[in-house]
């Protein structure tokens, strides 16, 4: 099993900036996918952004349009931890944002939107106007 926990969320005027940690506890894979996703109640689920663990050094990413130039998702392989910087937040960004992570043979699986088995809790972003 794998455990993920979500911090970093909170309160924030349009513009500013905030920095989401995920750190996964438990079994560990020598390659994972790990991806960032929000919510807003009575709306579907949103892939924010991916990386892949592992891969000799070789990463991919991912980013969903509504968030290029403004997030960055990045790890850290040492710590077991993902991080997503958000900056320029518009008030359209509040969501609760969850964490996920999911094993992969390949780089290429994290490329092709994979089914994430692991979920973290979820942390409260919200950006007021």
């Amino acid at each position: 099993q794998v455990q993920l926990m979500e911090s970093g969320g909170g309160s924030v005027q349009a513009g500013g900036s905030l920095r989401l940690s995920c750190a996964a506890s438990g079994h560990t894979y020598s390659s994972a996918c790990m991806g960032w996703f929000r919510q807003v109640p009575g709306k579907e689920r949103e892939g924010v952004a991916r990386i892949n663990f592992g891969g000799g050094g070789t990463y991919y990413t991912y980013y969903t349009d509504s968030v290029k130039g403004r997030f960055t998702i990045s790890q850290d392989n040492a710590r077991n931890t993902v991080y997503l910087e958000m900056n320029s937040l518009k008030p359209e960004d509040t969501a609760t944002y969850y964490c996920a992570a999911t094993p992969i043979w390949s780089i290429g699986d994290c490329e092709r939107r994979p089914v994430f088995g692991y979920w973290g809790q979820g942390t409260q972003v919200t950006v007021s106007s």
